[in-house]
């Protein structure tokens, strides 16, 4: 998980059934719903990643699958499901504002985090933490949404009672496969772990979310700060996204535990796929491209847009 990061705003289509009704399959369950051989124009993609998932968002159904309920550590992904948890809450109010506390900035900088660079003393509102959150990855914004949003007398019951709500989160969307130990992917107990199956059923729940489309489809965002004269400029890390055709969203996450991560949803001829590359050393890009081009039946050349030299990657 590295840094910095920003918006322009997207649009998205149709986001398939209700989670309840997606397949929740052990691995004959996908090799049984893929399909018949004589109907596939080729075999399945070749990717490294130690664990990879293929959904169709429409229907829920496995399109491919590599070791899709081997439970790994997932980097930065984690933070899908820090944005669910606050996109949930009851009453939610995007335009709550969160004031920035020095703690999170010492934070980023003893674990070496990826950050956002918020600044201590800045308001910015729930809205705005959420692109800190998904563009740059930052670990700052987790902290401040988890602080803000979990309960408790003081910084460390509200984050333990937000990473509570993760979990409950994950039990209540069947995610059998996941634990979370941490806010932001950061593990220092190794119990942050899901399957990449789990993770492409997570982010089909969250891309029903509109707010949560916009954001992660975003390239950049300027953001001005509530209180005071400070405009932020993120980059989001999600290389696909503007490199390969019809890419939506969604996160990026790279831990020597982990691995580069990706989890990336697409729509192409009115459908929408949603990927998933867990561990996949030097090729999640190219192999993202493999898949889609895959569920797509297409071949598409893939140049990777570059980051800004003031961005950081993920």
């Amino acid at each position: 998980m590295q840094r910095r990061g920003g918006e322009q705003d997207r649009r998205r289509g149709a986001w398939g059934a209700p989670l309840a009704a997606t397949v929740t399959a052990t691995a004959a369950a996908v090799a049984a719903a893929l399909p018949a051989p004589a109907a596939q124009a080729a075999p399945g993609p070749s990717v490294s990643a130690k664990g990879a998932y293929l959904m169709d968002a429409g229907s829920g159904r496995p399109l491919w699958a590599k070791a899709a309920t081997v439970e790994r550590p997932m980097a930065s992904t984690t933070k899908i499901m820090t944005a669910v948890v606050v996109l949930d809450a009851p009453g939610m109010d995007l335009d709550r504002q969160i004031q920035i506390k020095q703690s999170y900035r010492d934070y980023v900088q003893r674990t070496e985090a990826s950050t956002a660079d918020l600044r201590t003393g800045d308001k910015l509102t729930t809205r705005q933490l959420l692109y800190a959150l998904m563009l740059p990855s930052g670990c700052d914004a987790a902290y401040a949404l988890a602080d803000a949003y979990g309960t408790g007398p003081d910084e460390e019951a509200r984050t333990k009672s937000f990473v509570a709500k993760m979990n409950a989160k994950a039990r209540q969307l069947k995610l059998t496969g996941t634990t979370y130990d941490s806010f932001d992917g950061i593990s220092s107990a190794g119990r942050n772990r899901s399957t990449p199956q789990d993770l492409a059923r997570l982010s089909l729940h969250a891309l029903r979310n509109s707010t949560f489309r916009t954001v992660t489809g975003a390239l950049n965002t300027q953001q001005k700060a509530k209180n005071i004269n400070r405009l932020y400029t993120w980059y989001n890390t999600n290389k696909l996204l503007g490199s390969y055709d019809g890419v939506t969203g969604v996160k990026t996450g790279t831990t020597s535990a982990a691995g580069p991560c990706l989890v990336f949803a697409a729509r192409h001829g009115g459908r929408t796929v949603v990927g998933v590359l867990l561990n996949d050393a030097a090729n999640r890009y190219p192999d993202a491209a493999k898949m889609l081009d895959y569920a797509f039946r297409k071949h598409t050349p893939l140049k990777l847009r570059r980051l800004p030299a003031a961005a950081h990657e993920d």
